[in-house]
């Protein structure tokens, strides 16, 4: 029983140390936090097309999306706007092997969903965050751009199961021989 125990606190400290490294060496929170959600939003696409009393936009083929330093892939995105006064994008919605970067971290998954009102970007089925040598993977991923908070989630229970975990592999500063 003892052993168990100092088994149980030592893998504890590890995990304690690694967590505590990892958000030490990543200061500030995240390159998403702050990011300027009013910056232009430039598209490009192998086919584009225009449902004007929709109010929409679908954009189909190699998508990239791009606002100031985060960009958006995925083989199709639809862009919601408003006309009111301009065309202002209120949401933008992306399919098939979703990725979004930031000049320190890329996300993948699915599907994806950028809310430009709220400032929220979602990301759902096998979900990836990489920054530098450190993973984290799930069901779904929220990442909100103006506290440069993520949360990911494993998933929630399926008939007959329990529900997903999520998993990460961390990176530990290297320090010399003590």
């Amino acid at each position: 029983m003892m052993a168990m125990a100092r088994t149980f606190l030592i893998a504890a400290t590890a995990a304690t140390v690694a967590f505590g490294a990892l958000a030490h060496a990543q200061e500030p929170v995240s390159a998403l936090r702050g990011h300027n959600s009013n910056a232009p939003v430039d598209v490009t696409s192998d086919r584009i097309e225009v449902q004007d009393r929709a109010d929409r936009a679908i954009f189909a083929g190699n998508v990239r999306v791009r606002q100031a330093d985060l960009t958006m892939e995925a083989q199709r995105v639809t862009v919601a706007y408003s006309t009111g006064g301009g065309i202002q994008i209120n949401r933008i919605e992306a399919a098939g092997g979703v990725v979004v970067r930031s000049p320190s971290e890329t996300a993948r998954g699915q599907f994806g969903i950028y809310d430009t009102d709220r400032k929220l970007i979602t990301l759902i089925g096998g979900v990836q965050l990489i920054r530098g040598g450190s993973q984290v993977n799930g069901a779904r991923l929220v990442i909100d751009l103006d506290s440069g908070r993520a949360v990911i989630d494993g998933g929630p229970a399926g008939v007959g199961q329990s529900g997903g975990r999520v998993t990460g592999r961390f990176t530990v500063p290297q320090r010399g021989n003590r």
